[in-house]
């Protein structure tokens, strides 16, 4: 069966910067750690042969994702998907999470944790977002019975997956953490999540 390998791209602060909400409208590069995750997962999957890679236009998923195909001989090339890209914080993009939370309240976030309802005053589209997906699966479909594709995208986007596929770990956590993956298995019409938040 057709695999796809969803993963979140790598940090984009450092330990001791202020941390903020960073959404689809800040392009911020991976920072050193960020490229410190980028080259683990790189070294990960370099026994992984991807005949797809898909990414956001931000700097952060561009960058993990070419450092996971570059190690690659006949690497495919990398083709942006606009989808992917995170959402829109609204007022509280590039705001510190203790901000966000004085705000929108802690029951909001954690309805955004539990199951990706937007907040009020973020710009978020779940059903596009999960049409997005639907049609990246019927895409994988097309693919071998033993290809593997990657998809790098952000955490705001990767949570909305689950809602598309068939099945999935009744455990699984929406929040896919930094630099680490997911893996959809796709055989035929039927997908499912057989890993989520793996890292290197």
């Amino acid at each position: 069966m057709a695999r796809l390998i969803i993963v979140r791209h790598g940090n984009t602060f450092d330990k001791g910067d202020t941390v903020t909400r960073v959404g689809g409208r800040t392009d911020l590069p991976l920072s050193a750690s960020g490229l410190a995750q980028a080259d683990a997962l790189a070294h990960h999957f370099a026994g992984t042969r991807f005949v797809a890679a898909f990414c956001s236009p931000l700097m952060r998923t561009r960058q993990t994702a070419r450092a996971m195909i570059g190690m690659h001989t006949g690497a495919p090339a990398l083709i942006v998907l606009p989808f992917l890209t995170e959402v829109d914080y609204g007022p509280d993009e590039n705001q510190p999470e203790d901000k966000v939370v004085a705000r929108i309240g802690e029951a909001a976030l954690e309805a955004w944790e539990r199951d990706a309802t937007p907040p009020e005053g973020w710009l978020v589209n779940p059903d596009a977002l999960r049409e997005g997906w639907r049609g990246l699966l019927e895409r994988a479909a097309g693919l071998g019975a033993e290809d593997t594709a990657l998809v790098v995208t952000s955490n705001g986007i990767a949570r909305f997956l689950p809602d598309v596929v068939d099945s999935q770990p009744g455990d699984l956590d929406r929040k896919l953490k930094t630099g680490a993956w997911g893996v959809v298995e796709i055989d035929g019409a039927t997908s499912r999540i057989t890993n989520w938040n793996q890292r290197p």
